[in-house]
């Protein structure tokens, strides 16, 4: 079992996700229970997973679960994507955002390359 909050990819994965929230934030009203909200739940989904992970009892099972959120930071590139496109997102608030979760992708990539050793 590991402590997940001394892991460097759930800290920045759980300070990506505060700033999705403070952004999304700023869309449209009418976008509460749209892309909004899938955006802050995939954001969320991140550090969640490694969370839930950290307290497996193998490491099979926590890579399992860093997959989970691999994937889940996969989706919310593609919301971040969509809602620039929809002009919800300034270019370089975007660029920044993607930049971010990029690195947290490859984090949680190299994480799950340890734990399958």
């Amino acid at each position: 079992m590991h402590n997940f909050k001394e892991l460097n990819s759930w800290k920045e994965a759980k300070d990506f996700s505060l700033l999705v929230y403070r952004i999304t934030a700023k869309f449209p009203p009418s976008e509460n229970y749209g892309i909004s909200s899938q955006i802050k739940r995939a954001a969320v989904s991140i550090p969640s997973n490694i969370a839930e992970g950290a307290g497996r009892n193998t490491d099979k099972d926590f890579s399992r679960f860093i997959a989970i959120a691999l994937g889940s930071s996969f989706e919310l590139e593609t919301q971040l994507i969509i809602a620039n496109e929809l002009e919800f997102l300034e270019n370089e608030k975007f660029e920044d955002l993607i930049l971010k979760l990029n690195a947290i992708q490859k984090m949680l990539v190299n994480f799950q390359k340890y734990l399958n050793k």
